[in-house]
């Protein structure tokens, strides 16, 4: 059953059980994109097409129904007296760019120096994946995990490290495959001190 298409949006769309609501106005244009694209909409392979593609697309913007800051809400402070870098490394995510909305698939490396508390290291993929589930550029989405780490944790240093590979380039265009994009955040101890960025770069394989 569609929503009518007055008023309706992608970010309408709803799971009612295991069959999603999908506004007209979606179907309509992910059809016109298949009809553009040079296919029939209308052939049997290509009849669900609209509403899986709807599907997928609201999985992978979850990011925006998502408030990472609120994942670091809760800290530990009996740490034993540990004082040093901690550091979740090889964190697989995807995203999209928001310029040709093709995928990006990489991994990250988080680091921070405590200054009193830490977080359960669970919650540093969730604040990477808030923001990688929504449209983005790497080198924004780098700045947006560490300033959230920064800014809600408080810590002396924070670290990030992105590598990924950019289908909007690797598919399409200069279509150049193999070439990964690295990027990266550095602050506090972690930019200012020489040896401590060196300590948590070496830590990451970087």
């Amino acid at each position: 059953m569609n929503v009518g298409e007055d008023g309706a949006s992608a970010g309408d769309l709803v799971a009612s059980g295991p069959t999603p609501i999908v506004p007209d106005a979606v179907r309509d244009a992910i059809r016109t994109l298949i009809r553009w694209a040079g296919d029939d909409p209308d052939r049997e392979g290509l009849l669900d097409t609209p509403r899986r593609v709807a599907k997928a697309w609201k999985e992978y913007c979850g990011g925006y129904d998502d408030e990472p800051s609120l994942h670091l809400a809760r800290v530990f402070e009996e740490v034993g007296g540990y004082d040093e870098i901690v550091l979740l490394k090889d964190i697989p995510f995807q995203s999209h760019c928001e310029h040709h909305m093709a995928p990006i698939i990489g991994r990250a490396h988080i680091a921070y120096l405590p200054r009193n508390h830490v977080v359960g290291i669970s919650k540093l993929a969730r604040v990477l994946h808030g923001f990688a589930r929504r449209l983005q550029v790497q080198e924004r989405l780098t700045a947006e995990v560490a300033d959230c780490i920064w800014d809600n944790l408080k810590p002396l240093g924070v670290a990030v490290v992105i590598e990924a590979t950019h289908a909007c380039m690797t598919a399409r265009g200069v279509r150049t495959p193999g070439v990964t994009m690295a990027t990266s955040r550095m602050m506090g101890v972690f930019k200012e001190d020489e040896r401590s960025r060196r300590e948590v770069l070496a830590l990451m394989g970087c």
